[in-house]
């Protein structure tokens, strides 16, 4: 059966009691704010954003050139936004999945396939050698497939993707069952090389090992304009300014500082539950002891994980845009979404019925047309970027500073001879087209999977034109 559109009233109990902030950013551990900057300073490399993006790019090019001056703004504080709410699945996929990556670099897609997977692997070795304790698990994640369509799609996969590189197993109905138990589940689709991790405390600890490695960190400090000179950019915040030889843009799905920016990237809101531990009758109900990251299949589709402390995280379903590219504390609260989440994680442990969650939160992801980041340099090639990461920027965003870092240097390598790298995704149009193309194709997805996929004619124009996904 599809997933229901409204809950129980038994069901919006389960929430009268959450907090509406992100469970990862919920914690005692958390470091203390940076100072804002408060004076004018010159650096070999300004970087703009303290999230993933911003934090790989200081730390590999303090590894790559330890005597360069390097130094990071942060408009919040590091791992406030994107990087502390996500789901903390870290994917070896830098294309947002085989099919996507095929569907537009066939040619290259197996490079691809070994560059993500070196990527991960890196991410893996960078925890262990800096000690980082931030929950990283290789568990592994089960696409699994909850209506008949879907699991005869997966049971293809493992045949198709082989000759890239990957390694996926098929699971019958009896073999997931064993797994984790639920009514709901068909079949599902296993990728051995994908972590876990606690998303805040990694992001937390590359803070710490960019200070250690020398980064100067400015948090509370908001870039508010890049003025660019022959030879340097001046960038102004509210209490100083910077002279920089280079500027990296890791801003995510906030306002581009780069205005052209604005017409390939939208903000959606991803909306997150977090339930209270689960008693050991409970877990022995679902099983899941392997805490292998879970993801459905539709177009509409739920990511879900168990946490260090035995919870259940359980997000996704709605992406939500917001007219002119709407963001803002305002819309990180969305009670008809978490409603519906719910309502669809007691239709998938209907055994849990009961449960309680303490969290809930939204926040907003970087989307572009083609669902996997873009790179792009301006003023002469002293100003680099990486977005559009759309929701699997955990993994990603490492390989995305490094591109950026080869940008800036002027390096002809593997990465940026990628046609991945060296193309754009097509524009948005303008609002209020914007809101009307989006909602028109949420829609037409939220059909399809109610209709045993069938994809209608405005998502079969979208595929035609190159700008469809199907998960």
């Amino acid at each position: 059966m599809p997933f229901a559109q409204h809950p129980r009233p038994e069901t919006l109990k389960s929430l009268s009691d959450a907090a509406p902030k992100p469970f990862w950013l919920d914690d005692p551990d958390r470091p203390e704010s940076a100072s804002a900057l408060t004076e004018s300073i010159s650096t070999d490399l300004l970087i703009v954003g303290g999230g993933f993006s911003g934090l790989w790019t200081a730390l590999l090019a303090k590894e790559a050139q330890p005597g360069r001056d390097v130094t990071l703004i942060e408009a919040g504080e590091s791992a406030n936004a994107a990087s502390g709410r996500n789901g903390g699945f870290v994917a070896a996929s830098l294309t947002h999945g085989l099919d996507n990556g095929h569907k537009r670099w066939p040619k290259e897609l197996a490079a691809l396939v070994k560059l993500g997977h070196a990527n991960l692997d890196a991410i893996a070795q960078t925890v262990e050698k800096n000690g980082i304790s931030c929950d990283f698990l290789f568990s592994g994640e089960l696409a699994v497939a909850t209506e008949p369509y879907q699991a005869e799609s997966l049971r293809a996969v493992p045949q198709k993707a082989a000759p890239f590189g990957e390694k996926f197993e098929w699971l019958e109905r009896e073999q997931i069952q064993a797994l984790v138990h639920s009514p709901t589940y068909l079949g599902a689709l296993f990728n051995p090389h994908f972590a876990m991790v606690n998303p805040a405390r990694l992001a937390w600890g590359l803070r710490r090992v960019c200070l250690e490695a020398g980064v100067r960190l400015y948090e509370r400090t908001p870039a508010i304009s890049l003025d660019p000179e022959v030879s340097a950019i001046n960038v102004r915040t509210p209490y100083g300014k910077i002279r920089a030889k280079r500027v990296a843009l890791a801003t995510n799905a906030f306002p581009p500082l780069l205005q052209h920016l604005s017409h390939y990237i939208v903000p959606v809101y991803d909306y997150v539950l977090v339930t209270e531990p689960l008693s050991a009758a409970q877990r022995a109900a679902i099983g899941w002891n392997e805490r292998q990251g879970i993801g459905d299949t539709g177009n509409q589709f739920h990511y879900y994980r168990t946490t260090a402390d035995g919870r259940i995280l359980w997000g996704g379903y709605d992406a939500v845009y917001y007219r002119n590219n709407g963001l803002g504390p305002h819309l990180e609260s969305n009670p008809e979404s978490f409603g519906r989440l719910a309502e669809h994680f007691f239709q998938t442990f209907p055994q849990l019925e009961g449960l309680r969650f303490t969290h809930a939160w939204g926040g907003a992801i970087d989307t572009c047309s083609r669902f996997s980041p873009f790179w792009g340099t301006a003023h002469e090639g002293r100003t680099a970027y990486s977005v559009g990461f759309t929701g699997l920027g955990v993994g990603s965003t490492r390989f995305g500073a490094q591109v950026m870092l080869d940008l800036l240097d002027g390096n002809s390598t593997e990465r940026t001879r990628l046609e991945m790298v060296r193309t754009k995704p097509l524009p948005f149009p303008p609002e209020p087209a914007r809101s009307a193309v989006i909602n028109l194709t949420r829609w037409s997805m939220d059909q399809a999977d109610r209709n045993e996929g069938r994809r209608n004619l405005w998502l079969k124009t979208l595929d035609a034109l190159g700008l469809g996904f199907d998960s």
